[in-house]
């Protein structure tokens, strides 16, 4: 298999060197390339990409394979003609639930090596920077309001030690904060306290947030919340396994193929995980904008 493998040495702190060193034999063709700092796996991915490598894998979490996609992307002709992959090493790793991909590293080896690809949407963001305008491409989600406050405040320290957790901590830091007000621009306007955005079904782990997603379909799944306490969120968490909590936490819903979020106050917006730019904003699709490696 001739592929390039992008490996993030932090995604499971010091267990992710023991993780891809059991992996690496099944690899036996692939170019390793270790990443260095936030960034630095996007330069990569380009790298690569402008020498010809057709399979491009992310060895890490939702992070990792959103800075390595971006990296393709900057690469013209390059988000057409690559195959995609991802080696589950993140803390949630949602992209890769999403697929149906092994999360034991060599099953998921084995789904890679098969090579079986299935081309899917991509979400994009417009944005400035200082006046520039800007785009970046997301594969899962995007959210603003509580969630991206919250990945703002997650300590790494926490993060690696009790995984996921860090996140709850992060959020119920976030809801003692005042909640600004966000609109979403689509049919009409809509308002809320956090704006949740899927290209596909999941969140924050095997949460079927949108259930109504599809990877295929060119739409982007719009959750409203138009209003975030502690008590909401505890009386919906028992049935966000099934997606069904707007009875508890209501939720205004749309499917659109593009967004626009505003608001008057500082809010970030996350895509795949990590924190990307500040609002305005505005979210589209681009329709089977890769093809990834799937089961």
């Amino acid at each position: 298999m001739q592929a390039c493998v992008i490996f993030n040495p932090s995604a499971r702190g010091e267990k992710a060197e023991v993780l891809c060193a059991r992996v690496r034999g099944l690899f036996p063709n692939c170019a390793w390339r270790r990443t260095n700092e936030a960034g630095h796996a996007r330069e990569l991915a380009a790298e690569a990409a402008q020498s010809g490598v057709q399979t491009i894998i992310a060895a890490g979490g939702d992070g990792t394979a959103n800075e390595v996609v971006n990296g393709l992307a900057d690469v013209p002709g390059a988000l057409e003609a690559a195959h995609f992959g991802v080696l589950p090493l993140g803390t949630v790793n949602v992209f890769a639930r999403e697929l149906g991909l092994p999360l034991r590293l060599a099953e998921a080896a084995r789904v890679l090596q098969a090579g079986k690809t299935r081309v899917i949407d991509l979400g994009r963001v417009e944005y400035s920077d200082a006046g520039n305008p800007r785009q970046r491409f997301f594969i899962q989600l995007a959210g603003a309001g509580l969630d991206s406050r919250a990945i703002e405040l997650v300590q790494w320290g926490l993060k690696k030690k009790l995984g996921p957790l860090a996140y709850v901590v992060a959020g119920c830091k976030a809801l003692r904060e005042p909640q600004p007000l966000i609109v979403a621009h689509g049919q009409g306007a809509v308002s809320g306290q956090t704006v949740l955005i899927g290209n596909g079904r999941f969140y924050g782990g095997s949460f079927p947030v949108f259930p109504a997603a599809d990877l295929q379909d060119g739409l982007l799944e719009v959750c409203v919340l138009p209003k975030v306490t502690l008590p909401r969120l505890l009386a919906a968490a028992p049935v966000l396994l099934t997606g069904l909590f707007d009875g508890l936490c209501p939720a205004v819903r749309l499917s659109l193929p593009s967004v626009t979020l505003t608001s008057a106050s500082r809010v970030l917006l996350e895509v795949d995980g990590e924190n990307a730019c500040e609002l305005p904003v505005t979210l589209s699709i681009r329709p089977q904008g890769l093809r990834v490696i799937v089961p």
